[in-house]
């Protein structure tokens, strides 16, 4: 898996995946021209979506909903050393779910590619090329 970001102008990028191209930007009061989202508010779409994927996966295989799933992620900004945190992920199922329904979704939101790496830091190699 890989993408490429390149300078656009100011301190906005462009983030190429395979065919796919995003615009991350900073807004007006950071020097931006607010033309997408910032890099946290990525990591949060990352996160959000994948958990998005995993829940409406769990709905279709069990014929309970085929769309609709809504999801919400908030984070706050600490500092020492500066980062995201106290991560929050509210998923909101179109219908109403059982018990045992609930609990099954949430187990496989749980099973999210994004939030398991994030539980689990990974090594990162930064090189200068």
């Amino acid at each position: 898996m890989e993408v490429k970001i390149t300078h656009a102008d100011g301190v906005k990028f462009s983030i190429q995946a395979r065919s796919h191209e995003i615009v991350c930007d900073q807004p007006a009061e950071n020097s931006g021209t607010d033309a997408g989202m910032t890099p946290p508010e990525l990591l949060l779409a990352s996160l959000g979506s994948c958990a998005a994927f995993y829940a409406l996966q769990y709905l279709k295989t069990r014929n309970i909903a085929q769309s609709g799933i809504e999801v919400t992620v908030k984070a706050e900004k600490l500092l020492k050393p500066t980062r995201l945190g106290n991560f929050s992920v509210s998923v909101k199922s179109p219908v109403a779910l059982t018990s045992e329904q609930s609990e099954g979704l949430m187990r496989s939101v749980h099973h999210c590619l994004i939030h398991n790496t994030l539980l689990s830091p990974p090594q990162i190699e930064i090189a200068l090329v």
